[in-house]
């Protein structure tokens, strides 16, 4: 798996910066590149941290988070994780010991196992509760497309982004420079193809299910929220919901 050139972290939407490595992954002889995103919201009163990355990503995301933090000078307050899932929270440990102000708000579930030295930071957080950054809130979302019993999504109030998770899980073409743009930008990607190769790798039970069912609710949840962008951890973060949705419904039904 190599790693080329990146151009993260990228504020896509009013104190959200986009974080990561971009990584090669190959399937049915092409190559594709993914990335295992992490996203951080900054507020008036400290910023939280969405996601960590795999492990092996945690230095370049470290020096991403700081770099960001110095920037606007901020401080992390709050770490969310959309599931236990290694890409999501392999960076969990390490975060916890550079940034010892940090709590954990998620499903909790097993993470005393790993880290019972930090318990008392780990705080259980359900769908509807929020977390108060200033001039933004940060709440828990339903989760309609899971990738283990324990996901949970997020929604940021004040630019009314969306962090799905696996939700809107995809690659893209490196040789078309698709990363570290937006999947409108990526002008040549095809969402159907890219999507039916995640979920056969990632969410294969998208494949036995009728997932009709899955997207009608997750259009529902789109309206409910009045969702304007969309972070997902895999896939290039969505800033024109009207034109993409569309494309993504058809990858998750139609392959």
């Amino acid at each position: 798996m190599a790693i080329h050139h990146n151009p993260l972290p990228r504020e896509i939407a009013d104190g959200i910066f986009w974080l990561g490595i971009c990584h090669e992954q190959f399937h049915n002889g092409k190559t594709y590149h993914t990335y295992n995103a992490s996203f951080v919201i900054v507020g008036t009163e400290g910023s939280m941290l969405v996601e960590t990355g795999h492990q092996g990503d945690y230095p370049t995301i470290r020096k991403q988070v700081k770099s960001v933090l110095e920037e606007q000078k901020s401080t992390l307050k709050y770490l969310f994780l959309t599931h236990q899932e290694v890409p999501h929270s392999g960076g969990m440990g390490r975060i916890l010991d550079d940034f010892p102000e940090v709590t954990v708000h998620c499903d909790v579930s097993d993470y005393h196992l790993c880290f019972p030295e930090h318990s008392h930071r780990l705080k259980d957080f359900e769908v509807g509760e929020s977390l108060d950054l200033g001039n933004r809130k940060f709440f828990a979302a339903e989760p309609v497309i899971r990738d283990l019993r324990t996901s949970l999504w997020g929604f940021d109030t004040l630019t009314r982004t969306l962090f799905p998770g696996d939700g809107f899980a995809y690659s893209h073409y490196h040789d078309d420079a698709h990363c570290g743009k937006t999947a409108e930008e990526a002008e040549s990607l095809d969402l159907g193809e890219v999507s039916a190769v995640f979920a056969e790798r990632a969410l294969f039970w998208t494949k036995l299910a009728d997932m009709n069912i899955y997207v009608d609710r997750l259009e529902e949840l789109l309206k409910e929220l009045n969702v304007s962008n969309v972070a997902p951890s895999h896939g290039l973060p969505v800033l024109d919901l009207p034109t993409t949705m569309p494309k993504i419904r058809s990858g998750l039904v139609s392959y």
